[in-house]
């Protein structure tokens, strides 16, 4: 694998997260449980399709083969994808996606911290500015963890349930491939695995003064990195591509 062919993977990867994360989030629109958490909802999923098109027409520019971001986003199949798998997950009830956005936020939040200092001026760029509307997510999902964990019997049962169901997927985040070690050499990318007890005490505080339970779980589940998914991946992507494919290069 070539410098190029490594940074053009790993820009995938930081583009396709928060491209099919935001498209979960963004089923929330005109269904969050209050008005105030419909907006809160809608203007993070925004968040997280504004990162992706900056990282996606960064690795548009870097395969160099004349393609745009939008390309890269509704012409490429499903293997071609390297989210993780908690991203495409359905977005099920608020406690369960109030779960799983803590769990990616806190560890966007050290991810960019990391990459904000990366030897890539773009790279530490998109980070930095990247950086700036993670840390609202992160406190976003942390006071609601609170209100839930804390609230009613229902709510705590509920955010139980959903870590329970979510911590499967959380050792995936922290792997790392051929792309990883070589950027990683050059100061390009960050190495996961030095973010890996940091990211597991932050959520535990969050956890323990939520009054939830650390899950115990016997395995973790992987798969995207070599653009192996979940069922949902495919039924996002027959959604999100409908337009491109039935009309082809459509122009507006």
């Amino acid at each position: 694998m070539t410098k190029q062919q490594a940074l053009y993977k790993y820009l995938l990867r930081l583009g396709d997260n928060p491209l099919i994360l935001g498209h979960r989030l963004s089923e929330w629109c005109s269904r969050g449980p209050i008005l105030e958490e419909d907006l809160a909802l809608t203007n993070i999923a925004l968040d997280n399709i504004g990162r992706a098109q900056a990282f996606l027409k960064y690795a548009a520019e870097v395969e160099g083969l004349g393609k745009t971001a939008d390309d890269l986003a509704y012409k490429r199949d499903e293997r071609s994808f390297y989210n993780n798998l908690i991203a495409e997950l359905p977005i099920g009830d608020f406690a369960y996606t109030i779960a799983r956005q803590l769990l990616i936020a806190v560890f966007e939040q050290l991810q960019f911290t990391d990459l904000s200092k990366s030897s890539n001026e773009t790279i530490a760029g998109i980070a930095a500015k990247s950086l700036k509307e993670v840390r609202y997510h992160v406190a976003h999902a942390r006071d609601w963890c609170y209100r839930l964990g804390k609230g009613t019997e229902e709510s705590h049962n509920r955010l139980q349930r959903a870590f329970n169901e979510l911590w499967m997927y959380t050792g995936e985040l922290f792997e790392m491939y051929d792309e990883d070690v070589i950027l990683v050499f050059d100061g390009v990318a960050g190495d996961l695995n030095t973010l890996k007890i940091q990211y597991y005490d932050a959520v535990q505080k969050i956890l323990n003064d939520s009054n939830i339970q650390i899950p115990v779980v016997d395995y973790m589940q992987t798969g995207s990195r070599k653009g192996i998914h979940t069922e949902y991946l495919g039924h996002i992507l027959a959604e999100m591509q409908y337009l491109q494919r039935a009309y082809p290069d459509a122009t507006w």
